[in-house]
């Protein structure tokens, strides 16, 4: 949630014309992008990879959980979020790990014992839970209701149904059973070692950034885009599904 602040330098009306000029390119970059975008998707050569292989490949499938995590800019913009107005590594671990946590049991739950849940719905959500995230750093949600959602709550909340997201479109492609719980944990940790590469990105992109005089009103516009982003997310899932029924 953004703290109360002034903004020490800007005109109010330069910053808010200069803050749709950017959220309004940036939309429109990605409409014209929209029909290519796919989030958490698992590429053709990779399908055909888990499709073909049995027994235990362990460095195989960490290497195919840490791309999926890199690639995976629905779950960066999520851990963006979380991490936005966290100033101490104390709190980045507990957050980043609680996520951790919620990505990590359902992804491997739901392949495990075969839950599927349609991945245009499951991946919706993920879009939502950008939107959700940004909307709290806008210090919205004690606006609107009065009270702060408990954000460790909603950060593990909406890290299962990350997790669930993944393990739908593994459920598509049938991994072997050989092997399976091996393979499962190897690409969790492949996942992990994703997320703390773009986390660490994130942290030091973070850290000059907060620097600037500037960094609170821009701080604004970042998380408007967020949720321009998130909401795009989940028409583009929607849309994918009304589609394909």
């Amino acid at each position: 949630m953004i703290p109360n602040r002034s903004y020490r330098s800007g005109h109010p009306s330069h910053a808010l014309r200069q803050s749709l000029i950017v959220f309004t390119t940036t939309l429109l970059v990605l409409i014209a992008f929209a029909t290519s975008a796919y989030a958490h998707a698992v590429t053709p050569g990779d399908a055909g990879y888990i499709q073909e292989i049995f027994g235990v490949h362990i460095i195989s499938f960490i290497y195919l959980g840490a791309k999926h995590m890199i690639t995976g800019y629905d779950h960066i913009l999520f851990l963006l979020g979380v991490v936005f107005f966290l100033y101490h590594m104390k709190d980045v671990a507990i957050y980043v790990s609680i996520f951790a946590v919620g990505h990590s049991v359902t992804m491997i739950a739901g392949v495990w014992f075969g839950w599927g849940i349609n991945a245009y719905i499951i991946d919706a959500i993920i879009g939502l839970s950008v939107v959700y995230k940004a909307l709290d750093n806008l210090g919205l949600y004690q606006k609107w209701l009065g009270f702060q959602p408990n954000t460790k709550a909603a950060t593990l909340i909406f890290g299962l149904f990350h997790g669930t997201g993944l393990a739908s479109k593994i459920l598509d492609y049938q991994l072997s059973e050989d092997g399976l719980l091996a393979n499962l944990l190897a690409f969790n940790v492949g996942v992990e070692v994703g997320q703390l590469l773009a986390l660490f990105v994130i942290l030091i992109v973070m850290g000059y950034w907060r620097r600037s005089l500037n960094f609170m009103r821009q701080a604004s516009v970042a998380n408007i885009i967020m949720v321009g982003l998130g909401l795009l997310l989940t028409y583009q899932q929607i849309a994918g599904y009304i589609a394909s029924t």
